[in-house]
């Protein structure tokens, strides 16, 4: 028996949380709660009562893979790293992933970290998304809503991480460090805009900076920055397909419907439109 520590807290009684185990299939903490990885190596953390959200389904993961695997939101990726880099400079880099999904900008920030010791935690309600995230080296994935406390302890994070998912500021800023950095992104309001209308997708609402930094900072967490990032993107028919298909308009869009669409469509030329906004806690 191992008993290698994590810098997870049990989701019951939030005490920590240890493997007992040398191949890391079995968490348990000292009241005796214990969890299971699923086959695939994630965590389930959502037993009992779970979520009343719905999650990405396999089908709408799958193309939200093979979207970002084409490198069509690697600009993002990339300004995430760059960012933390300029700000974060110690050998550990413990960072949290609120609403992960496949890992993606998680994988691409731990890649381009000098930090030699990385400690991640994705979170995301969707099963199917925490089997591409634990395969994000130094990563433990767990199936969890963000609206609920964080399984991670408190000032345990040095940077967290919410792009296009729910924010949960007052948990956001708990589990910070006092010189972390919280990074969240979102769709600017020109967003996709050739395509969301002919493929029934959700449009951007106006004012997402002002409702987050007087949402942010009401949990004592300070509006550093915010930038804009926009490019044009040249999206075929299978593109088009993936990326009105990973989107919440996922859960109600038909495919068949979509795929013809998209393939009336062809390629288009399509603007990625991102905001990212800095917050750090208040002194």
């Amino acid at each position: 028996m191992t008993n290698a520590s994590t810098t997870a807290t049990c989701p019951v009684c939030e005490l920590e949380l240890v493997f007992s185990d040398e191949q890391r299939k079995t968490l348990i903490c000292s009241n005796g709660h214990r969890f299971d990885a699923a086959k695939q190596g994630y965590f389930n953390f959502l037993t009992g009562k779970g979520t009343n959200f719905l999650e990405d389904t396999s089908p709408m993961v799958q193309a939200r893979d093979a979207f970002q695997s084409k490198g069509h939101y690697a600009p993002l990726a990339q300004r995430l790293a760059a960012l933390i880099n300029e700000h974060h400079h110690s050998d550990v880099l413990e960072i949290l992933d609120a609403g992960a999904g496949t890992g993606y900008y998680l994988a691409e920030i731990l890649k381009a970290s000098p930090s030699t010791h990385q400690d991640a935690l994705a979170l995301d309600i969707s099963r199917y998304a925490m089997r591409r995230a634990t395969k994000v080296p130094a990563t433990l994935a767990m199936v969890w809503d963000v609206w609920r406390k964080l399984p991670t302890a408190d000032a345990s994070r040095d940077v967290v991480l919410n792009c296009f998912a729910p924010h949960n500021p007052a948990e956001f800023r708990r589990v910070l460090r006092a010189n972390g950095l919280c990074l969240v992104v979102t769709g600017e309001p020109g967003h996709l805009q050739e395509v969301i209308e002919p493929l029934g997708m959700l449009s951007v609402a106006e004012g997402k900076q002002e409702s987050l930094t007087e949402k942010f900072g009401s949990e004592q967490l300070r509006h550093i920055a915010s930038e804009n990032l926009s490019y044009t993107m040249s999206l075929d028919s299978s593109d088009l397909f993936n990326l009105a298909f990973m989107g919440p308009a996922g859960h109600h869009l038909s495919p068949d419907t979509l795929r013809d669409k998209a393939e009336a469509l062809g390629t288009q030329e399509v603007t990625a439109s991102f905001g990212v906004h800095i917050f750090a806690p208040s002194a």
